[in-house]
């Protein structure tokens, strides 16, 4: 069975191989052409007849229309106290400096909850950290509870690493909903219609709000909070274009009874961070050292910051927490966390070795405070009376005052001979009488006395032999 021919194609009804051109030219391409329309009139060719061939305009029009049957969008059902859409609204307002005159813009927090269209806005200093968590507890207190779920987009305070099945959450922000009692559901990442309730929420907030008070002066974030919440609840309070109530009636008789209720304390803003645990169980905190349990050293922790205290927390588990110090380069520590020889070893100080040597006898405690004074910084002569003590779990009391009697009677005021003393058993032996002072002066007649240099001497003092 013949193909049948096309312009374009690599053969004519003269049956010879070309590059789409009939050899005799363009007309008789066209010529050609002609002969193979009327031999189909005619009945006499068995070729099928080709396609309708559409213009590039009439093919655009048909493109659209097909695809525009492929955007279609989900009817969402909203439970009442399900959801809250949080955003930050695009156009924002500014405030004046009452000094310079320079206008500082402010970020437009928006707030609706999905049930009833409920809104709430405030503006802030900034969109951080700080200011996306205040706004937050600020938006709960103003509906009066707190709905099952929150839906923000992927803003740095919401969403460390986005990810379509498991977005990595702000560790504050998780905290932050944990505290409250509700849940985190990112919107996806370029996908608006996921929290399309805010979207229209800002629309309106920009055009009620923000158009509003575009031409006034504000000199303050409170006043302009202030006007802010004046034209917000005119807005709330506004009949719906297409039904007879308004937001705050639906408010009231759908999302306000099923709100979860407000935590008995408001939360209190925390930041979150790893460190690790020094060879000394201490971590370092903006500058500051805190310890933790030494059993965790060379492990991660995280640490959490609030105003006042610092927590720390190993897998999930709180293992220290601590009043928070702002003097850089200091240390925080709990005794507890020491291993027991650094607790007994800090437990002895100068007093306490000399109370415990008192309970030896006189010549013990004598001995230790003269080890004590010979040493230029007391806690030199911390191992030479611990070395006492140690001595005195090995022989009995009576020997160990003994060995300390006879080496305060040497002047030996060293550990070492103490334990000498005892190894030999020279403490069982009589204490040798003291040497008598040697003789500092000598009497002779050729030695000048000191009132010769001071012209006391007397004259008739017979003088030196020549």
């Amino acid at each position: 069975m013949m193909r049948p021919w096309r312009p374009g194609s690599t053969d004519c009804r003269a049956g010879r191989l070309g590059s789409g051109r009939c050899p005799t030219g363009p007309r008789s391409t066209r010529s050609c052409i002609a002969r193979t329309s009327r031999s189909s009139s005619s009945g006499t060719s068995t070729r099928p007849a080709s396609p309708p061939v559409s213009r590039s305009s009439q093919f655009c029009v048909h493109y659209r229309r097909w695809a525009r049957t492929l955007d279609v969008c989900l009817r969402q059902e909203h439970r009442a106290g399900e959801k809250l859409f949080v955003d930050y609204a695009g156009q924002s307002l500014c405030l004046t400096d009452p000094q310079t005159g320079a206008r500082i813009p402010v970020a437009l927090f928006v707030a609706v909850l999905g049930a009833s269209n409920y809104t709430y806005a405030e503006a802030t200093r900034a969109a951080d950290l700080p200011s996306w968590i205040g706004s937050h507890v600020r938006t709960f207190e103003y509906l009066g509870g707190v709905p099952a779920a929150l839906i923000p987009d992927n803003h740095k305070g919401a969403v460390l690493h986005p990810d379509r099945y498991e977005p990595d959450l702000h560790p504050t922000y998780l905290d932050c909903a944990t505290h409250y009692g509700t849940t985190i559901l990112p919107a996806r990442v370029r996908r608006p219609r996921d929290k399309a309730k805010v979207e229209a929420g800002v629309l309106v907030v920009e055009r009620w709000i923000v158009a509003a008070l575009r031409h006034r002066t504000f000199f303050s974030l409170a006043e302009l909070n202030a006007a802010i919440w004046e034209l917000l609840e005119r807005l709330n309070a506004r009949r719906f274009r297409k039904l007879p109530t308004s937001r705050r009636a639906l408010f009231e008789t759908l999302d306000r009874p099923a709100l979860r209720p407000l935590p008995a304390t408001r939360y209190v803003f925390a930041e979150w961070k790893r460190a690790g645990v020094n060879i000394d169980y201490h971590v370092a905190v903006d500058g500051h050292y805190y310890s933790v349990p030494y059993q965790l050293v060379h492990q991660g922790v995280e640490v959490r910051l609030s105003a006042t205290v610092v927590e720390i927390l190993y897998r999930g588990q709180r293992v220290a927490s601590h009043v928070r110090s702002y003097r850089p380069g200091g240390f925080t520590t709990d005794p507890a966390h020491r291993p027991k020889a650094h607790q007994a070893y800090l437990a002895w100080t100068p007093s306490r070795l000399v109370r415990w040597a008192e309970t030896i006898g006189p010549a013990t405690a004598g001995l230790v405070a003269a080890i004590l004074a010979s040493r230029p910084h007391p806690e030199q002569g911390y191992r030479s009376c611990l070395g006492l003590l140690r001595l005195g779990k090995q022989y009995p009391p009576a020997r160990l005052e003994a060995a300390c009697a006879r080496a305060l009677a040497i002047r030996a005021t060293s550990y070492k001979s103490v334990q000498s003393i005892l190894r030999t058993g020279l403490d069982q032996q009589p204490v040798p009488a003291p040497a008598p002072l040697p003789v500092r002066g000598v009497v002779h007649p050729n030695v000048r006395g000191p009132a010769y240099y001071t012209g006391k001497e007397s004259a008739d003092a017979p003088g030196p032999d020549c």
